[in-house]
């Protein structure tokens, strides 16, 4: 592949010499990163900002209800953090009292969120410190006095009873609090019929409360996908259709590097170029107690830029040499050049591997995920794998209605998944999230226009299929598995030799998928 280096710093760390693309301004917060580009189509309009990190070894967030406690991420990339989203007509409390479309918000907007005190909520005010738009399917929230909000399944509204998502989790992720027809709002309702507990002629500092008026009334899927509206805000939330609503943290984090958080946080990643270093270093400090690490749960860590960055290697020598317990979730083939390492390490540490295959039919992955190592590249990888000794969990992932849920083609992925000498097979249904749901459809109209309208039925209720399906396919995965002694595992247990060593728990191996 070739790179492109876009930074005005002296060629080093592998540079190109030669005549470079005319360059992005430099972030001010990176002022010593090399920027590059390269060619291949999958990473087309990306910029890649190598830099030196302080840290690598985090841990993970109490709230983020992962049975794991520490992960290494060499890459910081977008798409794999959290987006609430609201419609652009969405009214929004300003700081003189007037309301504007979330979509007409501009960074650095003077608006009203809250804060804590006591057992209550007071009106404070914060500023817009972030800004942008993303496509989702979208959803109709209705009050009982007739306010209507549009949001996505993800977003959140604060409840006498705390933050709650506007539906369920998906199947297969940890549970979430959600609305139901019993839950009501804290706020004061439409915008114009507004009554600010406090009254005067400002209300910083007012109490805001739940009130009858606002209990839900109904949530509705619209089965569509519309262009919905996000901020981030110094207090964390704002005050949309007048009932506090919650904002992203995450994306945030972008402008803190001088980059937006919104075309910037999905197309520019930052590699950290030091990471086998600082796990070196972190390993060895006193207070590092050798817990277990996971890899591969916010972005594989094989990626294809892995080709070039060769970050793993390093990662891999240090958890050797501190005998450190870790786990890889994949669905890259890069990982068997690493192979030794990895041998090494089970050596002296519990090591759990798992692999992701969804089927087996090769007209099908040409068609459907050609952007991926091919179905019987991964199975070989499973195998070389285990002939190197270690048991590997396959995800039958996704498993596609209509196509790949035949008893034939599950009769047939199975039985390659236990010919690969895979330990244990886990079925995952298909799942249409924001984006790959669009996509999708696209492709399924153009390919298989005859399952057009047993898809819209399927996903009627959202990005999930029904429970009743899920429990059928996975059944029948079952009950081929045991024919071909599989024994079925949760996601995450598989185990690397001894047998009676434990992997890395479920939530870890589906953040991928």
């Amino acid at each position: 592949m070739r790179w492109a280096n876009l930074s005005s710093a002296p060629p080093g760390n592998g540079t190109p010499e030669g005549a470079a693309p005319a360059a992005p301004p430099l972030p001010l917060a990176l002022p010593d990163a090399v920027v590059r580009t390269f060619d291949t189509p999958g990473f087309a309009g990306m910029t890649f900002y190598e830099v030196q990190a302080k840290s690598i070894i985090n841990r993970v967030p109490g709230a983020s209800r992962v049975p794991f406690e520490w992960t290494i991420n060499p890459y910081r990339g977008c798409s794999h953090a959290c987006s609430y989203c609201l419609a652009g007509d969405t009214a929004v409390l300003l700081a003189d009292g007037r309301t504007r479309p979330l979509a007409e918000l501009r960074i650095g907007d003077e608006i009203y969120g809250t804060a804590e005190q006591g057992n209550h909520r007071r009106h404070v005010r914060t500023r817009v410190l972030a800004h942008w738009s993303t496509v989702k399917p979208a959803y109709r929230l209705v009050l009982a006095d007739g306010t209507e909000l549009t949001a996505s399944g993800d977003h959140r509204f604060l409840t006498p009873r705390g933050w709650k998502h506007v539906t369920a989790a998906p199947p297969g992720e940890p549970p979430r609090p959600y609305l139901t027809s019993a839950d009501s709002l804290v706020g004061t309702g439409r915008p114009g019929d507004a009554r600010i507990d406090g009254g005067g002629g400002g209300i910083d500092g007012t109490v805001l409360a739940s009130r009858d008026a606002l209990r839900v009334r109904a949530i509705e899927p619209l089965g569509r996908t519309e262009t919905l509206y996000d901020i981030t805000t110094g207090t964390g939330d704002f005050i949309a259709n007048g009932v506090v609503s919650h904002n992203c943290f995450a994306r945030n984090t972008h402008t803190y590097l001088d980059l937006d958080a919104g075309r910037d946080f999905d197309s520019k990643v930052i590699v950290k170029v030091n990471a086998g270093e600082l796990v070196r270093r972190e390993l060895s400090a006193p207070k590092w107690r050798g817990e277990h690490i996971a890899m591969g749960t916010n972005v594989d860590c094989y990626q294809r830029a892995e080709g070039r960055y060769q970050l793993m290697p390093p990662i891999l020598t240090a958890l050797r040499d501190f005998a450190n317990p870790f786990s890889i979730l994949t669905k890259g083939t890069l990982i068997l050049r690493d192979l030794p390492l990895l041998r090494q390490a089970a050596e002296v540490t519990r090591v759990s591997l798992s692999m992701s295959v969804g089927f087996v039919d090769e007209a099908m992955w040409r068609s459907v995920e050609s952007g991926t190592p091919s179905p019987r590249r991964r199975l070989d990888a499973v195998r070389e794998l285990t002939d190197a000794g270690f048991a590997v969990g396959v995800l039958m992932a996704p498993i596609l209605p209509g196509l790949t849920d035949t008893d034939e083609s599950i009769e047939a992925t199975v039985a390659a998944i236990a010919a690969a000498g895979a330990v244990s097979v886990t079925p995952l249904p298909l799942h249409l999230r924001p984006g790959a749901r669009e996509w999708y459809a696209t492709w399924l109209k153009r390919e298989f226009p005859e399952l057009v309208p047993r898809y819209r039925a399927l996903f009627r209720g959202g990005a999930y299929l029904p429970q009743a399906y899920q429990r059928e396919v996975t059944a029948r995965v079952r009950i081929a598995a045991r024919r071909h002694g599989l024994v079925r595992a949760e996601p995450g247990e598989t185990r690397q030799v001894p047998p009676d060593e434990s992997g890395p728990p479920p939530a870890e191996q589906l953040t991928l998928l």
